[in-house]
């Protein structure tokens, strides 16, 4: 994936790392009609292959069937930067030939970003199910891991376990 701002790219470990601080994925995938479809999913990262859960039927289980391909998207950190005193802006107004600053440095957001893409496939073997869903619920529920092994022997029969090995990885950052 070409990337047009050459000065906010950041490296393939950056973007593992953003994809690992990350609250949530937004998953992209095709309609059949050419719209796209979006859902914010819980994700988790080991090593290249990232993993997420949902129902064994329904809308997206049946998109992943008639095309795998995927795009991911994981937001780190975003902020709107608060770096100058209502005096200093204030003072922009005196000096207008100044006030570029006010595009570049208060109406703006930092932020750090990855975009994966890859194809997703539903994971069948059940030991790789189970590793999925324990890094799953390690990242997002790590202090109710003692109820993990009946969590799993009550609901892995009706959940689905989707993997997405990571073809392609970028990763942007904007920080003032």
């Amino acid at each position: 994936m070409e990337m047009r701002r050459k000065d906010r790219e950041m490296p393939a470990t950056f973007g593992l790392e953003v994809i690992d601080r990350s609250s949530y994925g937004t998953l992209a995938v095709s309609e059949p009609d050419g719209m796209p479809y979006c859902v914010p999913l819980s994700i988790v990262r080991k090593q290249q292959t990232l993993y997420f859960h949902g129902a064994q039927s329904g809308h997206k289980a049946g998109l992943f069937a008639s095309d795998p391909s995927v795009c991911i998207v994981f937001v780190g950190h975003a902020q709107v930067p608060d770096i100058y005193s209502e005096e200093e802006l204030a003072g922009f107004h005196e000096y207008p030939e100044k006030a570029g600053a006010l595009i570049s440095k208060v109406f703006t957001t930092e932020f750090e970003s990855t975009m994966v893409r890859g194809k997703v496939r539903r994971v069948t073997d059940r030991e790789e199910q189970i590793e999925a869903l324990r890094s799953i619920c390690l990242k997002y529920t790590p202090d109710k891991m003692q109820h993990f092994d009946l969590a799993i022997h009550t609901g892995l029969s009706r959940t689905a376990v989707y993997a997405v090995e990571i073809e392609e990885i970028s990763a942007k950052r904007k920080k003032l």
